[in-house]
């Protein structure tokens, strides 16, 4: 084996790998836990779900959702952009903007939702709700954070690692975006 050329070599497996999914199949079942749990209590209070959703804001959600499909595709280009390391940083910047970006707008959307959360005619939608995208929000916040460390002194590894992650976190977000909001 010592006869082997460095270029027909396997690559090396630092071990980021195994985690990388473990982190990624760990988000997916506790977010699929919660959206069950959702679903479940909408079975039992129907009209107070569908009451409450007429409290949310489609448009809002809807332009957070453009606001996380682009954050995708910066974070797509930040992957590609190995060979640029000036252009890699920029687009993992301009990953964690737009994901400060959603946050902002989905604070600013809480405000206005707050005020229909204490009424009892609405079931236990608004804690489920608050629950689900609350922890979702808190996701997006973190890893934006994550994003901008590591655009300070990219390794691909790492960018491989949390650009991963934020698309995980997006698709999460295409999920809860019709089930919390439409229909």
């Amino acid at each position: 084996m010592a006869d082997v050329p460095a270029s027909h070599a396997e690559p090396v497996d630092e071990g980021g790998d195994l985690l990388l999914w473990i982190l990624v199949w760990s988000e997916l079942v506790t977010f699929g836990i919660l959206f069950a749990a959702f679903l479940v209590v909408s079975l039992f209070q129907p009209a107070e779900f569908a009451a409450a959703k007429l409290q949310l804001s489609t448009r809002i959600a809807g332009f957070n959702t453009v606001v996380l499909l682009a954050s995708s595709w910066t974070a797509a280009l930040a992957v590609h952009a190995v060979s640029n390391r000036r252009l890699q940083q920029v687009y993992l910047a301009a990953t964690a903007v737009l994901g400060f970006g959603f946050v902002a707008v989905k604070l600013a959307e809480y405000a206005a939702e707050i005020p229909a959360a204490g009424d009892a005619a609405f079931g236990s939608f608004f804690e489920l709700y608050f629950l689900i995208t609350g922890f979702h929000l808190a996701h997006v916040a973190f890893l934006a954070l994550v994003l901008l460390l590591i655009a300070w002194k990219p390794r691909q590894s790492n960018v491989v690692m949390a650009t991963t992650i934020w698309h995980v976190v997006d698709l999460i977000w295409l999920v809860m975006f019709p089930l919390l909001y439409l229909g």
